[in-house]
């Protein structure tokens, strides 16, 4: 299979879809493997390094889809990507359909097949394509809702883990899944007082156990959250619903009355937000204020520290990857099926029932056995 790996376009996207060390061994296995130019520069990977490891430089965005069957990519196609998508390509990335009816309705008229990294799901519920970002996420949001509290920078003026003799920052982390505890294990390392809200009490009694009861743990519900967020000087949004929109959970309302300069930070917000008030930013401008509060909103946080997050996601995407270029899309997905979860768009059917009801389009069951 020709597989192509065009460089990101997105705001201070400097994340690239496969490593050298991925092309190697897609390359040994008997495909061949074409990188845009200078795809990698932004992260310190020169083409050099690709050409060693047995793909092929081409030189501009148009020529990689051109050539490539599939495409690997990090971040959602924009639109002028979109517009160079054929049905006979194969688009393999992160897509967060639910929040995003102009890119879902583009993929659709492509005709493509486009599998998205955070929907491949395992029999334990877990999304494995999801984790090494999910995990950089969750770290990185303490360290910019940290950034962000300092007077210079908009916020209140307060330091997080406090200093004898002065209280800590109150830190409400709603969501406890794999972002989620990430931000929980920087918040308690960094000295805050940290409050976790999730839905399931099998989960808060094991964050309990994790974090030797140094943090308060509470159930959710619209009232626990109220009080929670009122109390806090930094609010950490990171629920997930795989392959769905991210329910509002934090009000407009309850953000009109935090106290000035407190920051909240909405991981969710590729998935729309779990904070009413949130809206995408960039790495440009990636804050804005609403009643006092500053909202850091960046829809793709990991893209920051780019080098890290390249090498962690090439890690997890490689294996499906391996397998579509294998077996090709249909028989790949008839074989695996977390893989089959992945699939969103087929052939320009939209066969992710979630995706449809949240963005009211028309939905196409994957029908099996026309792989047979």
């Amino acid at each position: 299979m020709k597989i192509a790996v065009p460089k990101e376009i997105k705001n201070n996207e400097n994340r690239v879809g496969l490593t050298p060390s991925g092309a190697r061994q897609l390359v040994q296995d008997g495909h061949e493997v074409y990188v845009q130019h200078n795809a990698g520069m932004g992260i310190g990977i020169t083409d050099e390094e690709y050409i060693k490891a047995g793909a092929k430089i081409v030189p501009t965005l148009e020529d990689a889809f051109a050539i490539g069957e599939m495409i690997i990519k990090v971040k959602e196609p924009q639109p002028n990507e979109i517009a160079l998508l054929k049905p006979h390509h194969i688009l393999y990335t992160y897509l967060h359909l639910a929040a995003d009816k102009p890119q879902t309705e583009g993929l659709m008229k492509s005709g493509a097949t486009c599998i998205a990294y955070e929907t491949i799901q395992l029999e334990d519920n877990s999304l494995p394509l999801l984790v090494p970002m999910s995990e950089v996420a969750g770290r990185m949001s303490v360290q910019v809702g940290a950034t962000y509290l300092q007077l210079d920078k908009g916020g209140k003026g307060i330091l997080l883990g406090g200093v004898p003799g002065v209280r800590r920052a109150k830190v409400t982390i709603i969501g406890c899944g794999i972002a989620g505890t990430n931000a929980a294990q920087m918040a308690v390392g960094m000295g805050a007082d940290v409050t976790l809200i999730d839905l399931s009490t099998k989960r808060l009694a094991e964050l309990d156990q994790l974090f030797e009861n140094k943090v308060n743990t509470i159930f959710s519900n619209s009232q626990n959250i109220e009080e929670a967020v009122l109390a806090s000087d930094l609010v950490i949004g990171a629920v997930l619903v795989p392959g769905a929109k991210a329910p509002k959970l934090v009000t407009r309302d309850m953000i009109s009355k935090m106290s000035k300069g407190s920051v909240v930070v909405d991981i969710a917000v590729d998935q729309g937000g779990c904070i009413e008030t949130c809206k995408a930013t960039t790495h440009e401008n990636p804050t804005f204020v609403v009643d006092g509060v500053v909202h850091y909103c960046v829809a793709n946080m990991p893209g920051a520290v780019a080098r890290t997050s390249t090498f962690a996601l090439t890690n997890v995407t490689l294996k499906y990857a391996r397998m579509i270029a294998k077996d090709g899309v249909d028989r790949a997905i008839m074989k695996d099926k977390p893989l089959r979860l992945g699939v969103n768009i087929y052939k320009g059917k939209l066969v992710y029932e979630q995706v449809a009801t949240d963005l009211d389009l028309p939905y196409t069951p994957l029908q099996l056995d026309k792989y047979l």
